[in-house]
């Protein structure tokens, strides 16, 4: 393609916005990266290089080194930082450094973060100008819907160029002002990903894990901080520059670790579980004894997240071989390999516990139905049986004296009879009340026999 006076080197409009806007974002990047960030359905990265070459003519590209695979590295002037906001449409404040000198060592961290945002958003591959045929083909009937020329099917990825931001300073109040507490590798805001915001890490190995470990005690200070708002209560901070999670605790943060030839996979899990360890207070969630719930039959309880992070662990060779919907995730506390949206997910937490006692409930309810609905066919099962036939009445005891039954003959009048003695029939307590007293019994009275 030929160029032109103002771009000797052909470069579109189109790529050299997509130059910028990489730059912009990943600060120092390399043509092949920028080709496959942003239009990975060009054939190669030569726009890239052209567009970089056209924008270095007009003071807004400049390269000072090489990356250690020999690829020319590209940053941009503090002229081009202003374009760059432009194509973006970000506030000037906010587009941070120009990472003037960082190609001359060849960059390897950065690179590593550039390669991370690259396996995450996964750009579809489209072509920009499709090829007419001079001769059309007739159109075969396929049974299955054919692939669009110039698609290259693939994992989707999340986000765009313009859901990231790299170097992001997360700041702390000192005795002397504001400090950056953790200066973020990345972050990511991709809402239509169910992402308002999430935190990358992306570790090289070369560092102690003591060392790795000791960022996320920071990020838990920074995620601590509290500002009044407008009507007076608090709010953390952090909420006033990124919008809330929907989930409970603070935003997730993911290490992303590219162990390249250095570290082998047995090493890498090692480090891995020594982060995890050394991070267990900033991660793990407090115990909440919750008792039993509803019937208080068993004890039950849940973990509070509130005040922990959601840690996820990944490798980069992971994301850029399955991409960031596949199951490449490891949330510490969960022990697999899970999708994203389940590692998010906190485990055992109260929705949990409050779905167990929802269940626990609709037991005793059926429980408590099926009870029921015996007594119901118990009572049936009453109404319907007949009445059981008298028994034979008790034989009464004999009277002492004449040996009839004690209650007297059938038809007797008991209401002109002496008062019961428990030993004669009413006759019997007739004839001796009717008796002549003793001597001694009119002296000193009649007196009751005891039984």
């Amino acid at each position: 393609m030929g160029g032109s006076r103002t771009y000797p080197y052909g470069s579109t409009s189109a790529v050299r916005a997509h130059v910028l806007a990489t730059l912009g974002v990943l600060k120092l990047a390399t043509a092949d990266q920028m080709h496959r960030l942003m239009a990975p359905g060009h054939k190669d990265n030569k726009a890239f290089r052209n567009a970089a070459l056209d924008l270095a003519r007009h003071g807004l590209t400049v390269s000072e080194g090489s990356a250690r695979d020999g690829n020319k590295l590209w940053n941009l002037t503090p002229l081009g930082l202003d374009a760059a906001a432009e194509v973006l449409d970000r506030p000037a404040g906010e587009m941070g450094g120009t990472a003037r000198g960082a190609a001359r060592s060849g960059a390897p961290h950065a690179m590593a973060v550039n390669e991370t945002v690259i396996a995450i958003t996964r750009t579809p591959a489209t072509a920009t100008r499709p090829v007419p045929r001079q001769q059309p083909a007739p159109t075969p009937i396929a049974t299955e819907q054919e692939p669009t020329p110039g698609l290259v099917l693939e994992t989707p990825g999340m986000g765009w160029i313009g859901s990231w931001s790299t170097e992001v300073p997360l700041n702390l109040p000192t005795s002397r002002g504001n400090r950056a507490g953790v200066r973020a590798d990345a972050v990511l805001q991709a809402p239509e990903a169910g992402l308002p915001v999430m935190f990358v890490e992306v570790d090289n190995c070369t560092e102690s894990a003591d060392i790795l470990a000791a960022k996320f005690e920071k990020y838990l200070r920074y995620f601590r901080l509290k500002t009044k708002n407008p009507l007076g209560s608090e709010s953390p901070v952090w909420r006033t520059q990124y919008p809330s999670t929907g989930r409970e605790g603070h935003p997730p943060v993911v290490v992303v670790f590219n162990p390249g030839t250095r570290t082998g996979p047995q090493a890498l899990k090692n480090r891995m579980n020594t982060v995890m360890e050394l991070t267990r207070l900033v991660w793990s969630g407090s115990y909440r004894g919750a008792g039993g719930g509803y019937g208080a039959e068993e004890r039950d309880g849940y973990y509070d997240y509130a005040d922990a992070i959601p840690l996820l662990f990944t490798t980069l060779d992971r994301l850029q071989t399955s991409g960031p919907r596949d199951a490449v995730w490891w949330r510490c506390g969960h022990g697999q390999w899970e999708t994203l949206p389940d590692a998010l997910t906190n485990p055992a937490d109260h929705d949990a516990w409050y779905a167990r006692d929802e269940q626990r409930r609709h037991r005793r309810d059926e429980a408590e139905k099926r009870r029921q609905q015996e007594w119901a066919a118990e009572r049936e099962r009453w109404t319907q049986e007949p009445d059981p036939e008298p028994g034979p009445a008790p034989e009464a005891a004999p009277c002492e004296r004449c040996k009839e039954p004690i209650t007297g003959p059938l038809g007797y009048d008991l209401e002109f009879a002496p008062p019961q003695d428990g030993r004669h029939c009413p006759s019997c307590r007739t004839d001796l009340r009717q008796q002549y007293p003793t001597l001694r019994q009119a002296v000193f009275g009649r007196r009751p026999r005891g039984k």
